[in-house]
């Protein structure tokens, strides 16, 4: 299965994680149908052979949603992050009254926000292959075992093999991943949340660096009219305050979908 989706386009960090989640759930769609074969294939007391070509069906699966996350968030990172990055530093240029370059330290500022962004993305889809292959292991086990239990093909094997599936569906479902922490999280809602998360954190990180190779000190906060500085119930109101960069650069922003900003203050 190759994805038909086009390459990434640099763009308006919302239709980037519209984009990004599509891809990811629909990879993660294809999984759930290849898992609802399978089962099919056990409820119905197919033979072995054929139960265990379809789980393998279900393995190559995992591997194309694998690829799907690598090659959307190594594209985010190579491509939007830098624009959106650059995007906050020309900003912050244009406030100081001066021009951005990409020097060293803008560089390597944003080689760090690649590398965790990647992993970030890599750390949640690996909680979703767990999910599917904790289902393969758990599906081949019982094919092996119980299946050739069943092969006298009565009343009494079809209902044991239906019973089977049952409780692997039970066991196994992929409508949710579910993290060791027990959150249970469709993988369209942590791609898009994740996704708007890294790139208002690149934005503003441009603007932080550039504000501080300026020699600014201070930045004023532009965010939602209650969102809080460390958490969005926060007593402690970020909107309108003046903080100090190296404050702002702890935190770029508050929550997921937080729509924080900073205008440099080379007044003060």
């Amino acid at each position: 299965m190759t994805s038909a989706w086009p390459p990434l386009t640099p763009g308006d960090p919302d239709e980037i994680a519209r984009r990004v989640s599509a891809v990811l759930e629909d990879a993660w769609q294809r999984l759930a149908d290849e898992q609802r074969v399978a089962i099919v294939g056990l409820a119905d007391n197919e033979r072995l052979p054929q139960v265990l070509a379809r789980l393998e069906e279900f393995k190559k699966a995992i591997t194309v949603f694998h690829s799907h996350v690598d090659d959307e968030a190594r594209a985010f990172v190579q491509r939007q992050m830098p624009w959106l990055y650059q995007r906050g530093a020309q900003a912050a240029a244009e406030a100081v009254g001066s021009a951005f370059a990409w020097s060293q330290i803008h560089k390597d500022a944003l080689q760090a926000l690649a590398s965790d962004s990647y992993a970030d993305f890599i750390r949640h889809s690996q909680e979703a292959e767990r999910m599917a292959d904790q289902f393969y292991r758990a599906a081949r086990a019982a094919a092996r075992v119980e299946l050739p239990l069943l092969a006298a093909g009565n009343t009494t094997a079809r209902q044991a093999a239906k019973a089977l599936a049952d409780r692997l569906t039970a066991d196994h479902q992929l409508v949710h991943v579910i993290y060791r922490n027990g959150a249970r999280v469709p993988v369209r809602a942590w791609a898009e949340a994740a996704t708007l998360a890294k790139s208002a954190v690149a934005y503003n990180a441009g603007t932080l660096n550039r504000a501080a190779e300026a020699g600014v000190r201070h930045v004023q906060v532009f965010d939602g009219f209650d969102c809080g500085w460390l958490a969005h119930t926060d007593p402690d109101k970020a909107n309108g305050t003046i903080r100090t960069v190296e404050e702002a650069a702890q935190a770029p922003i508050s929550h997921p979908r937080c729509s924080r900003a900073f205008g440099p203050r080379p007044d003060l």
